[in-house]
C-alpha cells in the first residue's frame, strides 16, 4: 500500500485529525477523505468526558491518534478480533477482545462498560459485521452520540460478496425508511431503533446515524393561528388539459392519456390525483440512471 500523506495546512477542514494522525508512532490506514469527515462529526467531543469506542485497532495507530484528539478526558476503548492488541491496555487504554458479528459479544461488552458515546467501526466491514455490529450497539449510545461505520464503500464491492439485498447500504435505506415512518402521515414500520435514530449522515464510504431519542418523537401536520387560507393551490395545475396553440402536439398526446385517466380513476372511485402522478412519473426515470 502506497503512503499518502493528505494535505492538512492549519485551517484546512480536518488539519488537526491529520496532524494526530501522522504524529502516531503506530500504524494506522486511513482514506484520505476522512479527516474532514471526523472533523465535521466529533470535534464538539474534543476536551470533553466522553465514552468513544473504535472497532478495528491491532496496529495501535488510531488509538493514539484519538487520544491527542480528544484530550486527556476521553475514555477511549478498543476492540478488535486478535488477542495480541491486549498490549495496548498498558498504554491506557481499555481492550476488548471478540468478534463484532456475534450478538453475545455485545451483550458482554455493555454489560461491562455501560452505554458511550460514539461507536467507530472500523472492523472488518463485511456486511454481516456492519449490520449486526449497528444494531447490537446503536440502543447502547447515549443521545447527542453516533455510530460511525467506514468503509461503506464494501458494499459495492464483489470480494465482500455485493451487490447484494443484505448489503449495509441497503440496511441504511432501512433505517432512513424507518426515521420517515415517524411522520404520521405515513405507515409507522414497527422497530426498535423508530425513536431512536434522530438523523443519517451519508458521506463517501462513511455513514453516521446520529442518536437522540428525544428529538425521534411521531411528527404530526400542524398550523398556526393564522387566518383562514386564502390561496388558491397550484400543485396539481400541472394537469389541467389545456390547448397550447404553439404546441399544439404536445398538448393533444397530453390530452390523450390525463383525459382518459381522469374518467378511469373517477369510476373506480380512485384519488385521480394520484394516478395522474403515477402516470406521469415516467418522466423521473432518467434521473435514476447514474
Amino acid at each position: 500500500m502506497q503512503k499518502i500523506i493528505p494535505a492538512h495546512n492549519p485551517g484546512q477542514p480536518g488539519a488537526d485529525v491529520v496532524a494526530c494522525y501522522l504524529n502516531s508512532k503506530h500504524t494506522s490506514i486511513k482514506h484520505s477523505s476522512y479527516f474532514q469527515v471526523y472533523e465535521s462529526l466529533l470535534a464538539k467531543f474534543r476536551n470533553t468526558r466522553f465514552t468513544f469506542v473504535e472497532i478495528g485497532i491491532l496496529d495501535g495507530g488510531s488509538l493514539f491518534m484519538w487520544r491527542e484528539y480528544f484530550g486527556p478526558q476521553a475514555r477511549i476503548i478498543g476492540i478488535d478480533l486478535n488477542p495480541d492488541a491486549k498490549k495496548w491496555e498498558a498504554e491506557g487504554f481499555e481492550i476488548f477482545i471478540g468478534s463484532q458479528e456475534d450478538p453475545l459479544f455485545w451483550e458482554r461488552f455493555f454489560a461491562a462498560v455501560g452505554d458511550v458515546d460514539v461507536v467507530l467501526d472500523d472492523g472488518g466491514h463485511s456486511n454481516s459485521q456492519q449490520v449486526i455490529t449497528a444494531h447490537h450497539t446503536i440502543r447502547h449510545i447515549r443521545d447527542g452520540g453516533m455510530l460511525i461505520v467506514e468503509d461503506t464503500h464494501t458494499s459495492y464491492m464483489k470480494g465482500f460478496g455485493n451487490p447484494s439485498k443484505y448489503s449495509f447500504i441497503n440496511y441504511c435505506m432501512k433505517i432512513v425508511e424507518l426515521i420517515n415512518s415517524r411522520s404520521s402521515v405515513l405507515t409507522k414500520h414497527p422497530s426498535a431503533l423508530t425513536n431512536v435514530i434522530y438523523s443519517c449522515s451519508f458521506f463517501e464510504s462513511i455513514v453516521c446515524f446520529h442518536i437522540d431519542r428525544q428529538r425521534s418523537f411521531d411528527s404530526r401536520p400542524t398550523v398556526n393561528n393564522g387566518a383562514s387560507p386564502t390561496a388558491k393551490d397550484y400543485r396539481f395545475q400541472k394537469y389541467k388539459v389545456n390547448l397550447d396553440q404553439s404546441k399544439p402536439l404536445a398538448s393533444f398526446v397530453k390530452a390523450l392519456y390525463l383525459v382518459p385517466a381522469r374518467v378511469f380513476s373517477g369510476i373506480l372511485f380512485l384519488n385521480s390525483k394520484t394516478l395522474l402522478e403515477k402516470i406521469t412519473s415516467a418522466r423521473l426515470k432518467k434521473y435514476f440512471r447514474g
